[in-house]
């Protein structure tokens, strides 16, 4: 839905069968699940392998994109929306877009994936099941700790919610070899071969 006034939207001259097919794995998890681990190691098979590919972080899109957002929900929604957006223009260019976002939201995955399906482009949620205890024993950047300290009160899994997934196309476990589980996910539902 657009916001301004006068625009609309101009069709290209080549159809959709004529791209490469693209589409969008979007990860979901805790903060510290492996999300952005395992999402750069496909990213990194997809390309050496010849498949265009691009992991669309959360960490690495508040630098930039969506940069001036905080974590309320409905700055969270925003984040989500515009990601989307993003990973679907991806998508139409036949880049396999590889979605690591804690997104704790089910509606806001939910509105991710319509944005995709009114574009007819696949979509998959991975959800990166690791436990709590698991996702605070790494805390590679502090933040469980600052948020037991009461420094950061609505950290998702802590004092923010998490929303797991209802239907996952996959969920990986910490147990799981998440990079292979993922790869076969793109290679045989969303990407067959060319």
């Amino acid at each position: 839905m657009s916001r301004s006034e006068g625009v609309v939207w101009h069709q290209g001259e080549l159809s959709p069968d004529e791209r490469p097919r693209g589409a969008t794995i979007w990860m979901t998890g805790l903060p510290a699940s492996g999300k952005s681990s395992i999402a750069m190691a496909v990213e990194a098979k997809l390309v050496r392998d010849g498949r265009p590919a691009f992991v669309l972080d959360g960490d690495n899109l508040r630098h930039g994109l969506n940069g001036d957002l905080g974590f309320s929900p409905e700055d969270r929604a925003e984040n989500v929306r515009r990601t989307a957006h993003a990973a679907a223009l991806l998508n139409e260019a036949g880049v396999v877009a590889l979605v690591s976002l804690v997104s704790p939201y089910r509606a806001d995955r939910d509105a991710a994936r319509a944005i995709h399906a009114e574009r007819d482009l696949p979509f998959a949620e991975v959800w990166v099941a690791t436990p709590l205890e698991e996702c605070e024993r790494r805390d590679p950047k502090g933040l469980y700790a600052k948020a037991r300290r009461g420094e950061l009160p609505t950290m998702t899994g802590i004092g923010g919610p998490y929303e797991e997934p209802e239907s996952p196309e996959l969920t990986i476990r910490p147990e799981d070899d998440g990079n292979r589980l993922l790869a076969e996910l793109v290679a045989s539902v969303i990407l067959p071969p060319a």
